[in-house]
């Protein structure tokens, strides 16, 4: 029996594909900095841990209400609401196994077949493999290098139709570390505010920035609540990828739509993950802000490093932990470039087309790796690309 259409619309995550190939050559013998996965290389912090022990104990180990436990669900809300300046209710916060459900469950309930959703291009790239598996018509919108990675709004104006339903924004943004500044926002904000679509904003690296005031989110201006979804979740800000936990918080009428979508896929999330999400939100954030300066140690050393090399061009990131610099001046293609470093340097990193096609002449590194790992891996690129090693 052959698979349903759809199947071939949708498309695997490079990250965990370049994974294999580099694990496959550690298996060989290699030497391999991995710079490839967006995982914080931290261990989540241990009162987050002591909090899922003491809910196995307790025996938090059964179902639980599809939408989330209530005693978090109010915990997100309180924290929504003051990191957001907004005002929102445990009744607008679904939790769910992941950030990634969010995405699919809100594209799943809103879209129809031809609809339009613009993105980010380069972008996550589950962005437009939802898209285009749902039969949606993906709109890509380039990030400019010159803009900090942020939109050209004239090219968002342009691009705007009666068809579009869907705008995804990310700030702090994947693969870029580009933050979208709060002007440009709120020309987006005027853009959207009366059309017939909804914002699904990705907030996931809304913890790791490293200016002064944090970034805006566009549900905080006049208007943008009703129409704003926002995905958040534990695995960057709190080193819990593994955990499988985050959330999304939006208008109650989509609530509805999202846990009957978890009630046929999932369930519920799991209930011991739960107690230490609340662990995580309402607990000592020292952790968190210890990390945070660390990777902004590693992103000025790594990029400076990266600026030292022929061909390199390497912005500096205001947010997440990825480094995306520009490469032309390499004369290499990206994929071509990426595979290059990783067979002949050991140096595992991600070719910008990775993230669509827009990410032609960039790579992306993450710097979720330890210092010394990262002027090593600095070196090693050097070295090839000059053809001294």
């Amino acid at each position: 029996m052959k698979l349903a259409e759809r199947m071939g619309r949708i498309r695997n995550e490079t990250a965990f594909e370049v994974l294999v190939r580099a694990r496959a050559l550690e298996a060989q013998g290699r030497n391999v900095i991995h710079l490839e996965i967006g995982e914080p290389d931290f261990a989540t912090p241990q009162h987050i841990v002591d909090a899922a022990k003491q809910a196995l104990d307790e025996g938090w180990t059964h179902y639980g209400p599809t939408q989330g436990q209530p005693e978090l669900r109010e915990v997100i809300a309180s924290y929504i609401c003051r990191t957001r300046k907004i005002q929102v209710g445990p009744e607008h916060v679904c939790v769910v196994p992941g950030g990634k459900p969010i995405i699919f469950f809100s594209m799943l309930a809103l879209l129809e077949p031809g609809d339009e959703v613009i993105y980010p291009n380069p972008g996550f790239p589950i962005y437009e493999s939802m898209i285009r598996f749902l039969g949606a018509k993906p709109v890509p919108i380039p990030l400019i290098e010159q803009r900090g990675f942020s939109f050209d709004l004239n090219i968002l104006k342009e691009k705007l139709s009666d068809r579009t339903r869907m705008l995804v924004l990310n700030s702090p943004q994947n693969p870029t570390g580009g933050v979208i500044p709060a002007d440009d926002l709120a020309a987006i904000a005027d853009l959207v505010r009366d059309r017939n679509l909804m914002v699904l904003s990705d907030e996931i690296y809304s913890r790791i920035y490293y200016g002064g005031a944090a970034p805006l989110s566009i549900a905080a201006l006049p208007g943008m609540l009703e129409k704003t979804i926002i995905l958040d979740g534990f695995s960057k800000t709190y080193a819990m990828t593994g955990w499988r936990i985050g959330y999304g918080v939006m208008p109650k009428r989509l609530v509805e739509a999202v846990n009957l979508l978890m009630v046929n896929s999932n369930s519920c999330t799991a209930s011991f993950t739960q107690r230490a999400a609340i662990a995580a939100l309402s607990g000592p954030q020292e952790p968190v802000e210890r990390m945070i300066a660390e990777f902004r140690r590693r992103r000025d050393a790594f990029c400076s490093g990266l600026n030292t090399i022929p061909g390199f061009r390497c912005p500096v990131p205001e947010g997440a932990f990825y480094a995306f610099p520009n490469i032309e001046g390499t004369g290499w293609k990206a994929k071509a470039l990426a595979d290059a470093l990783l067979e002949k340097a050991g140096v595992a990193a991600l070719s910008g087309t990775s993230f669509g096609e827009y990410g032609e002449g960039y790579l992306r590194f993450s710097y979720a790796n330890s210092f010394e790992n990262l002027l090593e891996a600095v070196e090693r690129i050097r070295a090839f690309i000059t053809g001294k090693r």
